[in-house]
Order: C-alpha cells, then sequence, then structure tokens
C-alpha cells in the first residue's frame, strides 16, 4: 500500500465522505478549501483530507476552474 499523498495547491480533495473541494492555498501548512458556492475555509484536520485528483489530472481533463 502506497503512503497517502499530502494534497497540494489546485488538488481535487475529499474533506468528508463524498464531499469533494479544490485545496486553494496552503498557509503555515494548513490547506485552504473551496467548493461552488462556498467562501473558502481552513481545514480543520488536514490529515483526514483524501486526493481524489492531482492538479495535473485536473488540468489533463479539462476540469481547472
Amino acid at each position: 500500500m502506497s503512503p497517502k499523498k499530502v494534497p497540494e495547491v489546485g488538488d481535487e480533495v475529499e474533506y468528508a465522505p463524498g464531499q469533494l473541494a479544490v485545496v486553494t492555498d496552503i498557509r503555515k501548512g494548513i490547506p485552504y478549501l473551496r467548493r461552488s458556492g462556498i467562501k473558502e475555509w481552513p481545514v480543520q484536520d488536514p490529515t483526514a483530507l483524501t486526493v481524489t485528483r492531482t492538479r495535473v489530472e485536473r488540468i489533463a481533463a479539462n476540469d481547472f476552474q
């Protein structure tokens, strides 16, 4: 089993079961997320994030908004 990927800016992550957002910034080691129609917010527990698609994968899929 490979180690869990640490999210980077532009990555799509699952922050709760079935809930996706994009990492918009990392400030003092804390990822900030954004979803459509919701303001940016800091993550309470960064270890709970699961990368679903990297920034590169999102660009390749033409899904970079």
